[in-house]
């Protein structure tokens, strides 16, 4: 049997610094130290090239030491453009590749940025940081698969769903969420495929970041969902007190002054909502250092997921007089504003036009009493909206150009009290008498009961249906059921999110010709409830439709359902034709052909005297 002879090697002083060096265990910082001490800004992607310096973006320091915390699995970071969002996840793959390293997986929304990324930002990152570069394999490295001392970090585009659901993970970086596509027949969405490989690792860190787009976007409903939500407060350099960035703050002159724009923003300050002081933006850049993260709702017990919002107010290289500047170019263009609301405020787009509140409805009540006609009425509308244990209903008077105003409105326990409150006599203020012309009923629920109620009272009622998409607002169909009272009684197929569009529209017009008003003393919950939804945005298959939600998903809506129907009504019998009835009745009658006289009578004429 052999003998192993061991032999005692002495080990030169270079090669004991190199062994010492590489058994020594990590240094115990944050992400937020490790990058202030190893990481230098290329001049290729940095405005400001040269070594990573916190104090110039203080408020990402807080973000990316929650790296650290054990407590927190996901970082999500809802932003506008250019305020380090991608820096600070490069910091943490730094961190990472340094201190504990572990698969690492980043998304980027296409495969092309993806490789444009490593090209000229994580490469140039890690060559330029001697602890990195140490670590790297640059022979075994590709574009999309960097290789390094125990582990590996692969780059992959969302539009490449079999690159994001093959090797465990343990890190998951996900950058521009909001530009990722849609789920396919055959593929679950980027994200879920993403999440998927990081299954197996109990101490797995996820961070995603994005401007956003929509509120239905990836960004926008990770916020909302988030354990805790952060936002970013400083100290008011005049007062002291902690307060939030707010848009509606900055101020600038009017038109009056006769500026033009681009000079009325040079002028714009921020005026503080505590103290009214005016804020300089050198005063907010001091002020930032000293800024604090703070908890904007109550957060869960569980505090696994921890989201930070910000907007560009905050960002040490805009000015508030820029931000102003960008608003009035954008204003009165949708697509610009739309940006401008994406990438500067860092809030979904939503169509501010058709937004309605019921403080909205409260202003546009009038001086009539409930159950008063105005004496401009021509037309009365009703709509019933039915329900499981009641109904709700509205009537509408209508006037020349769509001039209408709200009646009476209220709830209803059996079919035989509306049949009671549609055959009342309304009285306008000149005493005249009016009749309900028609109400539509809703036959979506109760269906056989509504459409036996319709053909009872078919001299006033037709039942009527909801649909999407339809190509005008309404149209006439047929009650197509055998055996039904009803059949072959019109049927009104009612496209509500066109005339909820038009009511929010008309709800914004100042009371008098063409508004949509509402009687005196109108109550708040009919208020509230025909201001239940607003119009999002959302997207799906690559395109943006716009459609109506509710805004809160237990809020109830029926009194607007009810005021969709008596506008679909009114439209039947003609509403927007009214003014016209004005033109016949002021043309003054025409004068009565004259008699032409026969050639005997003519020559009579002309010789009268011939006796």
């Amino acid at each position: 049997m052999k003998k192993f002879v061991f032999r005692k090697y002495k080990l030169k002083a270079y090669q004991r610094d190199a062994l010492r060096d590489y058994l020594k265990p990590p240094e115990e910082i944050t992400v937020s130290e490790w990058a202030e001490q190893h990481r230098i800004l290329d001049g290729r992607s940095s405005a400001m090239p040269g070594p990573w310096r916190n104090n110039v973006t203080p408020y990402l320091t807080d973000i990316m030491d929650e790296f650290n915390n054990y407590e927190t699995e996901e970082i999500v970071f809802c932003k506008p453009t250019q305020v380090g969002g991608t820096e600070a996840m490069q910091n943490m793959l730094g961190w990472i590749i340094a201190q504990d390293p572990g698969p690492t997986l980043i998304v980027y929304p296409t495969d092309t940025l993806a490789e444009s990324t490593s090209d000229n930002r994580l490469q140039p990152m890690i060559l330029a940081a001697p602890d990195l570069a140490g670590k790297y394999d640059d022979h075994g490295s590709s574009k999309l698969e960097l290789q390094f001392d125990g582990m590996y970090a692969s780059l992959a585009g969302s539009n490449s769903p079999s690159n994001l659901a093959s090797k465990p993970i343990r890190y998951l970086f996900m950058d521009e969420v909001d530009k990722y596509p849609n789920a396919s027949k055959k593929e679950a969405d980027p994200i879920s495929l993403s999440r998927e490989r990081t299954k197996t690792f109990q101490n797995r860190k996820i961070y995603q970041c994005s401007t956003p787009t929509l509120r239905t976007g990836a960004i926008w409903k990770a916020k909302e969902s988030a354990d805790v939500e952060k936002h970013y407060f400083i100290p008011c350099p005049h007062c002291g007190q902690y307060i939030e960035l707010k848009f509606s703050q900055i101020k600038w002159p009017g038109k009056e002054d006769g500026l033009s724009a681009a000079d009325r923003a040079e002028f714009a300050v921020y005026v503080c909502q505590e103290c009214a002081c005016v804020v300089s933006d050198a005063e907010k850049n001091l002020a930032l250092q000293s800024g604090q993260w703070r908890a904007v709702r109550e957060p869960a017990a569980n505090k696994k997921v921890v989201a930070f919002w910000l907007n560009t107010l905050y960002s040490p290289f805009v000015r508030f007089s820029e931000i102003a500047k960008e608003f009035m170019r954008s204003k009165d263009d949708p697509e610009l504003l739309h940006n401008f609301s994406n990438s500067w405020l860092a809030e979904p787009w939503e169509d501010s036009k058709l937004k309605t509140n019921s403080d909205l409805v409260l202003e546009r009540q009038t001086d009539i009493e409930a159950y008063i006609l105005p004496d401009w009425t021509k037309l009365l509308t009703g709509g019933v909206d039915v329900q499981e244990n009641c109904l709700y209903w509205t009537i509408r008077a209508w006037g020349d150009y769509l001039t209408s105003q709200n009646i009476a409105h209220g709830q209803a326990y059996s079919f035989a009290e509306i049949v009671k409150v549609m055959n009342l006599e309304f009285k306008k203020v000149n005493g005249d008498g009016v009749f309900v012309n028609l109400a539509l009923v809703d036959s979506g629920d109760q269906t056989d009961e509504v459409y036996e109620f319709c053909a009872i009272n078919s001299e006033w009622a037709l039942p009527c249906k909801g649909v999407s998409n339809g190509l005008s607002h309404y149209r006439l169909s047929s009650v197509n059921k055998p055996g039904s009272k009803a059949f072959g009684m019109n049927l009104v197929l009612v496209d509500g999110g066109k005339y909820k569009d038009m009511i929010a529209s008309r709800m914004r017009k100042p009371n008098g010709k063409g508004a949509w008003m509402v009687h005196k003393d109108c109550d708040q919950d009919y208020a509230e409830q025909v201001t239940a939804e607003h119009k999002v945005t959302e997207r799906a298959g690559g395109r943006e439709t716009q459609s109506w939600k509710l805004k809160t998903s237990h809020a109830a809506n029926h009194y607007l359902d009810a005021e969709v129907y008596s506008m679909a009504a009114a439209d039947i019998l003609g509403v927007r034709n009214l003014f016209l009835q004005n033109i016949v009745d002021e043309e003054p009658a025409p004068e009565p052909p004259a008699k032409q006289s026969t050639p005997e009578e003519n020559w009579i004429k002309q010789n009268e005297n011939w006796i």
